[in-house]
């Protein structure tokens, strides 16, 4: 599914798809190609030719926002979830390249995800680059250049395409808001602890322990 997705007729300047996108920063959005005509194969071209990872959304290439501490957040929850899938065979993890179809015309890439079995076609992962399909759990870790309307925006695309939880992780609040439906939310505070639900049943893992662990040498 790679034909390009024609920007809705509402958008008729630059400021208009720029507050479509949720406001962001306007070097995130790409004009080559032009926005309205991207394809999934620019989303391929851009990260092999230029190494930048971007998202489709509305025929327009998006940057992603990245940045160093939100990185290093994203690969440690991924191992420790990891660690958990090795004693509980649930699913799969993809970290912050893990490109998926969530909608039509629609790619994401949640900077970690989770997908259980049974959303796996022949419960085995995708080889295709962008499979289509929506994790059961996507989480952001929010970075300087996102916005509250972006991410307002994201949460609701991975709750319609069949996500179960999101989680945004805000490293200079020292908070995450677990969100269950677009309408149903709840703030974990540092001293809280994240919580798998039924997604992840059993996992759980104080927030503070993943926003301070590899900050300095362990002793001993």
């Amino acid at each position: 599914m790679s034909q390009a997705t024609i920007a809705p007729p509402e958008i008729k300047n630059l400021a208009d798809l720029r507050r479509r996108l949720g406001g962001i920063p306007l070097e995130r959005i790409w004009f080559h190609p032009a926005p309205g005509t991207a394809t999934e194969q620019d989303v391929l071209k851009a990260e092999a030719r230029e190494n930048r990872l971007c998202e489709l959304v509305d025929g327009t290439l998006v940057e992603k926002a990245m940045g160093f501490e939100e990185s290093r957040l994203a690969v440690e929850l991924l191992h420790q979830i990891k660690i958990y899938l090795d004693q509980n065979d649930l699913g799969i993890c993809v970290g912050a390249d893990g490109m998926m179809r969530i909608a039509p015309g629609l790619v994401r890439i949640p900077d970690m995800s989770f997908i259980s079995w049974d959303r796996l076609p022949g419960r085995e992962s995708p080889r295709e680059p962008i499979p289509d399909l929506a994790p059961d759990l996507a989480v952001e870790v929010l970075s300087k250049g996102n916005t509250k309307a972006e991410m307002a925006r994201k949460v609701r695309e991975y709750l319609e395409a069949g996500a179960v939880l999101v989680w945004l992780i805000d490293p200079k609040k020292r908070t995450a808001r677990v969100f269950s439906s677009i309408e149903k939310s709840v703030l974990v505070r540092a001293d809280q602890a994240l919580d798998g639900g039924a997604v992840l049943p059993g996992f759980a893992l104080p927030l503070a322990d993943l926003l301070d662990r590899g900050r300095r040498p362990r002793r001993g």
